[in-house]
């Protein structure tokens, strides 16, 4: 009696492996493309560390001529959630990393290598399972979890390793008539590897980010089919990877310890070994000390965050960039308006330890990005925004868009634009001032050096009657507010102030703030000769009067 006599009874109806050999065959791609695969399990909201992942995955099979594939690990059932397929669909999509085949909804997917579900794919793991038996290289396995439960227990007295290894695997060595008779008789079973490795024995490895590796090889008899007759991660991916053709697994380097079961497994059943590439954790800075990002912890852990604050998917993703290669900040320096299509990234170039999550950075690199697109397209995308997150900006906007445009177009298009929005949850605040029926009544006003009520009103009053003219060019109004200060005592430039103070009330900043103030109720806000153009005549004499009331 052989190993085929227990492989066909376990699983009578598996094809012959060379049937998905011949099904999937080898790509026909570029030399040295890259086919890489981004693999979520529909467990929940998608992590930064999993948006992280998937941007290099399409980056660098975008970059070579390959493919980028997305593939559900739905295996774990007990732990998948309602709707989790969309919700990792439709999060990426929002990041624009949309893949070349794999999933596209919650029950479609696209492309000749599927299914792309792997509880769809049973049969393609039992076939594999089933080669395995019939060359002794798996075993079913009859513990209950009280047996293995009790081996643990043994094993913490011992002092040693905890697992299925050795002689601690009590169905390795079971003769085979034996596990025969016990099937027959329908007990319960799994299969497991039997492992060829030793702890004794060290295996060489070299990393695509890390570099050259060493550990002990793998010595535990594993599982490769469950009870449910599905597979763990640890044997589907192999199986999956090996007949998508993926060429590159990268992943976090969580799964590092899970490297030498995985190079055995592909060993075994005679696999051609992908690259692996292990990206490290991305760190939060808890007050001075590193920690993992947490979802419990802090929000920017869910891309949903990012939409929620209104947060640019391409700020994201050039961040993100960022925070994966050393060389691209360089890079961009040098190409400030080049695409992040670009740019040349490299597996190599990566941080071999966690780069730390850093939202300033990213806010400021959002606002660089913000700053080059037209009024136009940042009314399209807040309002876009607001649909989803703020009725009150939503009716803002859409009130008057031709109004909402001009509001945004303030110190737009020219050679330093302002870079004050970061998100679009910004907006509101940043132009509500410009709003008549919003101004009125919400107004405190901010007045810095110049505070005296009576000083304050000669400067308005004197300004009205004499000088105001929206009429006038922004270099005409600008010397108006200079013979403005300087008939009421004030220096017309901040050098001459600066270097005789005792002979003047202030300067000519101290006097445009004041009507800065007035207008618009802040000290602080984009070019005041641009604020007045957009607001026009009669609205600057209704605030200047709402003001003297």
């Amino acid at each position: 009696m052989d190993y085929k006599v227990l492989a066909d009874l376990i699983f009578p109806d598996a094809k012959e492996i060379s049937y998905y050999e011949e099904k999937y065959p080898a790509r026909n791609l570029p030399e040295g493309a890259y086919v890489t695969r981004f693999a979520p399990s529909p467990t929940g909201f998608i992590h930064v560390g999993g948006l992280f992942g998937g941007i290099i995955d399409k980056k660098l099979a975008k970059q070579t001529g390959g493919k980028f594939i997305l593939r559900i690990e739905d295996t774990d059932q007990k732990r998948e959630i309602e709707n989790g397929i969309f919700q990792i669909v439709n999060g990426l999509k929002g990041f624009e990393v949309i893949p070349d085949e794999g999933a596209i909804s919650e029950d479609e997917e696209s492309g000749e290598y599927g299914p792309y579900k792997q509880s769809e794919r049973k049969d393609i793991y039992q076939a594999y399972a089933k080669s395995l038996i019939q060359k002794g290289l798996a075993y079913p396995c009859f513990c209950s979890p009280e047996e293995l439960e009790e081996i643990r227990g043994k094993q913490e007295q011992a002092k040693v390793r905890p697992g299925y290894y050795g002689v601690w695997a009590k169905c390795r060595n079971i003769p085979l008539e034996e596990k025969i008779k016990r099937i027959q008789n329908g007990e319960k079973y799994v299969i497991r590897l039997k492992s060829a490795g030793r702890e004794d024995r060290r295996v060489e490895h070299k990393d695509c980010i890390k570099g050259k590796i060493e550990f002990p090889e793998n010595d535990q008899d594993a599982i490769i089919i469950k009870g449910d007759g599905l597979p763990p991660y640890h044997f589907a991916h192999p199986v999956d990877d090996h007949l998508m053709r993926v060429t590159h697994v990268i992943r976090g380097d969580e799964w590092l310890p899970s490297l030498p079961l995985h190079l055995e497994l592909f060993r075994a059943l005679e696999f051609k070994l992908p690259k692996f590439a292990h990206t490290a954790t991305i760190m939060k800075d808890d007050d001075g000390n590193k920690r993992k990002i947490s979802k419990r912890k802090d929000p920017e852990a869910a891309v949903s965050y990012y939409h929620e604050q209104g947060i640019l998917a391409e700020s994201v993703t050039e961040y993100l960039l960022n925070v994966a290669n050393s060389n691209f900040e360089p890079w961009r320096r040098g190409n400030p308006d080049k695409s992040v299509d670009e740019f040349d990234f490299q597996l190599n170039k990566m941080n071999v330890s966690g780069a730390v999550f850093d939202m300033v950075k990213l806010l400021d690199v959002s606002k660089t990005i913000i700053s080059k697109l037209s009024a136009e397209e940042i009314y399209n995308k807040t309002l876009e925004w607001a649909n989803y997150y703020d009725e009150e900006l939503k009716k803002l906007l859409e009130d008057n868009r031709e109004y909402g445009i001009r509001v945004l177009n303030i110190e737009r298009g020219n050679v330093k634009p302002r870079k004050d929005i970061a998100k679009w949850i910004d907006v509101k605040d940043i132009i509500i001032y410009m709003y008549d029926d919003k101004f009125a009544g919400n107004t405190e006003y901010e007045f810095q050096k110049v505070n005296d009520k009576e000083e304050i009103s000669n400067i308005v009053n004197t300004y009205m009657e004499k000088y105001f003219d929206l009429a006038d060019s922004k270099e005409e109004w600008f010397n108006k507010i200079k013979d403005l200060a300087e008939e009421l005592g004030y220096s017309r430039e901040v050098k001459a102030y600066k270097q005789e103070p005792e002979k003047f009330k202030g300067h000519v900043g101290d006097v445009s703030t004041v009507l800065r103030v007035v207008v618009t109720g802040r000290s602080n806000t984009p070019d005041l000769y641009e604020i007045m153009q957009v607001l026009g005549k009669d609205s600057i004499k209704e605030r200047i009067n709402l003001f003297f009331k």
